[in-house]
């Protein structure tokens, strides 16, 4: 083994390590920014899914209430339900 190998390799690694690390910070940070972006996305996801949630309960509490009722004209309730604003 030549004795200048040495001295070479011994300075090779830290200026790889250092040239790893400022390759390595750029794409770190881009990662969690597409997991922030990603998280955002599933959070409004989410709130989307709840509210078409409560709306279709909503809908199935007032064919609950309609089928239920028993001494109530039926096409009288749907006709008030119509006119009625959803939310």
């Amino acid at each position: 083994m030549s004795p200048l190998l040495i001295p070479i390799l011994a300075l090779m690694i830290p200026i790889v390590a250092i040239l790893a690390g400022t390759l390595f910070k750029p794409w770190l940070a881009l990662k969690e920014r597409e997991l922030e972006v990603r998280g955002t996305e599933t959070a409004e996801k989410a709130a989307q899914y709840a509210a078409q949630t409560e709306r279709l309960e909503q809908r199935v509490r007032v064919l609950e209430r309609i089928i239920t009722d028993r001494g109530v004209d039926l096409s009288d309730e749907i006709e008030r339900l119509r006119d009625k604003p959803l939310n």
